[in-house]
């Protein structure tokens, strides 16, 4: 493991490399792991991921294995109770968004079957690879993500810029955006 080739941007310490060995980038089609990566995703809005990374664990347990079920049923004592949870961010509007989303997951399963089945529909279920070359050719948003951020928004979902979701999209594998020198881009 020492002696790979991964993608520049994980070598910060063992908890990157991690995550990027084993978790990004590789195809997501749970639901539940895709709840998952859009609370993640929408609480990192203008942090470090690695800031998230560190507190997944304490997100795990503050948001009942983000359970969108228990989270679209939250009232306002669970949420004033979030706010003083020193282990998550601490931020009332994305605690409130992960609310919000959580009811506009379950809407978007009725309709389509699941999460996954809408989701994946944006590249018609398939991973799009970029081929970068390097870290400087990775984009941080594309059409299909600003086509998904702008639908999102539109069934009421809350922090889901093009970035967002663009990053949303790289953690569930959904773009493939290992440079072209890692070693997870053979996989």
């Amino acid at each position: 493991m020492e002696n790979k080739i991964r993608c520049a941007w994980c070598e910060k310490d063992d908890l990157y490399r991690d995550y990027h060995d084993n978790e990004w980038g590789n195809p997501v089609y749970d639901d539940d792991k895709l709840f998952e990566f859009l609370v993640l995703e929408t609480f990192q809005a203008g942090l470090s991921w690695h800031t998230i990374l560190k507190k997944r664990e304490n997100f795990r347990n503050a948001f009942e294995q983000f359970s969108y079920k228990k989270i679209a049923e939250y009232n306002e004592d669970k949420i004033q109770e979030l706010l003083l949870n020193e282990g998550i961010i601490r931020n009332k509007l994305k605690v409130r968004g992960t609310v919000s989303n959580a009811i506009a997951f379950i809407e978007v399963q009725k309709e389509f079957g699941s999460f996954s089945k809408y989701i994946w529909g944006f590249t018609n279920g398939k991973p799009i690879d970029n081929n970068p070359q390097s870290l400087k050719e990775v984009p941080a948003t594309s059409e299909i993500s600003d086509s998904l951020s702008k639908d999102l928004k539109k069934r009421g979902f809350k922090f889901v810029g093009s970035t967002v979701v663009y990053a949303h999209m790289q953690a569930t594998g959904m773009m493939n955006d290992h440079v072209a020198d890692c070693w997870k881009k053979a996989f």
